[in-house]
């Protein structure tokens, strides 16, 4: 891509953002809503900027557009980059923020909101947010887990399973109609899903066909007997899985809860979504807090050695021998006296719970940037010492600009491939800290909070086992999908794999 068009590239992704900006503005103006810009809001929106400029600087280097196409050529890799983008997608609809104004009675334009905190995916879900229980329920359950003494108009007293709310509270005679009611919805949901899959499929068939100059029916054919580079049917055949289930999930989960319900009746596959933003922030801030850190002392101590290497050694050295969960806690610990100590600094709980999301991401970010910066540290160490570098160092060539043009290009792989894998640890990270108390708020949706609840309801007699189930199989399909993901990139970036 030439210098010019690069620039083009970049002015219509600014004006795409100034254009997103002020439909979202103009969106909450007209509703009356007070937008709410959170710490960990504003870091997503400078990574996804970053994404894009990358995608725009990589489009103009072949050393890094060359390993992307092996990148998208490895089927399990492209197939987890769409689940990938599933997980983004439905993070980033969390991450838009805004309370809702509160009617005053005065007839004028509110000047008071509601104390909380709603995003874009709690407007999407709002049959699930609303549809409370009293308690326990199991997946498709149209009675409660728990049984409850009744009092008829007669008088008399019965131990019975009451009925739920909203769960299969259309159905007359759930015992008759249930199984029936059940069936006829998967077979809409998944008449649904087709419909959907059909609707993205189409405009991207019709992208490929004006790109390979060729008519629609020509192009699907050619597709699907995997006649191209990218193998563009794996595609498809994952966003047919995807968008099943969508359906499903659309036609199912306003009549039933689908993995039950908590302790306090809240529907479990709304928190395993909501979660869904954590278990991202957790993964990709961390990295983006990280990577200076690691980046800028590995090359540093490789490259200057002498003092400036002894003092980076040191540096990371005595990092690594403090205990990291212990620093986690203590960071954590201070954090919650602060906030305690300061109340009037929050206006809402979210804004707390932010910060704490906040603060876990960067001492997670200080804690994890030795491994990489030990790694770039022996990479510089030896990039310094070929002969194009000890040439530019003879002629004069000052030190910044043998980093920028001769250091750094060389080591991106190490960097990408540790950033690619180091995703899901970190994701499996907050799972741990939240079992173990010293993760994200308490009142934060995560799969570790979720993991942490079911630890007492898998004691109960009978077993309430769907909550652990739903942050399991949630967690499970994002790890998976990032370590496939990782193993593709890491086989397309690293030089030694590229030539075997």
């Amino acid at each position: 891509m030439s210098p010019l068009s690069a620039r083009k590239g970049i002015f219509m992704l600014l004006g795409l953002l100034v254009a997103l900006g002020g439909f979202y503005a103009g969106a909450m103006a007209f509703t009356g809503a007070k937008p709410v810009l959170l710490w960990t809001d504003a870091l997503v929106y400078v990574l996804v900027v970053a994404i894009v400029g990358f995608v725009l600087y990589a489009r103009s280097r072949e050393h890094l557009r060359d390993p992307w196409r092996q990148v998208f050529r490895r089927r399990l890799g492209l197939a987890s980059l769409v689940v990938l983008l599933a997980y983004v997608f439905i993070g980033l609809l969390d991450s838009v923020h805004f309370r809702t104004a509160v009617d005053t009675g005065e007839g004028e334009r509110p000047a008071a909101y509601a104390g909380e905190v709603l995003s874009v995916l709690d407007l999407v879900l709002t049959p699930l947010r609303e549809s409370s229980e009293k308690t326990y329920s199991a997946p498709f359950a149209t009675h409660s887990f728990a049984k409850e003494t009744v009092e008829y108009p007669d008088g008399s007293r019965a131990r019975i399973y009451p009925r739920l709310r909203h769960g299969g509270a259309h159905l007359a005679d759930p015992e008759r109609e249930h199984a029936a009611d059940i069936l006829a919805k998967l077979a809409w949901g998944s008449l649904l899903g087709l419909i959907i899959w059909v609707l993205l499929v189409l405009p991207l068939v019709a992208w490929l066909a004006r790109r390979w100059r060729m008519s629609w029916n020509v192009a699907l054919g050619r597709i699907f007997r995997g006649r191209c580079d990218i193998p563009w049917w794996v595609v498809l055949l994952t966003l047919a899985v995807l968008c099943l289930l969508l359906g499903l999930a659309l036609v199912l989960a306003p009549h039933y809860h689908v993995f039950g319900t908590d302790k306090v009746g809240e529907d479990v596959f709304y928190q395993s979504l909501k979660s869904i933003r954590t278990g991202l922030v957790i993964g990709t801030l961390t990295t983006l807090i990280m990577l200076p850190f690691a980046v800028l002392l590995g090359i540093s101590a490789g490259y200057f050695r002498g003092w400036v290497d002894d003092v980076i050694q040191y540096l990371y050295t005595t990092l690594n021998s403090i205990p990291g969960v212990l620093l986690i806690a203590a960071a954590v610990l201070m954090l919650q006296v602060y906030m305690a100590n300061h109340p009037e600094l929050f206006e809402t709980d979210a804004q707390r719970a932010d910060l704490r999301l906040f603060f876990l991401c960067v001492i997670l970010g200080i804690t994890s940037w030795t491994g990489l910066c030990r790694m770039l540290r022996g990479e510089a160490l030896k990039l310094r010492e070929v002969d194009y570098v000890q040439a530019a160092t003879a002629f004069g060539v000052r030190h910044g600009r043998i980093i920028g043009r001769h250091i750094q290009p060389n080591v991106m792989h190490i960097v990408l491939i540790s950033v690619v894998l180091d995703f899901s640890g970190l994701v499996l990270a907050e799972a741990v800290l939240s079992y173990v108390g010293v993760g994200v708020d308490p009142t934060m949706y995560s799969w570790g909070n979720l993991i942490n609840g079911a630890r007492l309801e898998m004691a109960r007699e009978p077993m309430v086992w769907w909550s652990l189930l739903a942050a399991f199989v949630f967690m499970f399909v994002l790890v998976l999908a990032a370590n496939l993901f990782a193993d593709a990139v890491r086989d397309a970036f690293d030089p030694r794999l590229r030539k075997q």
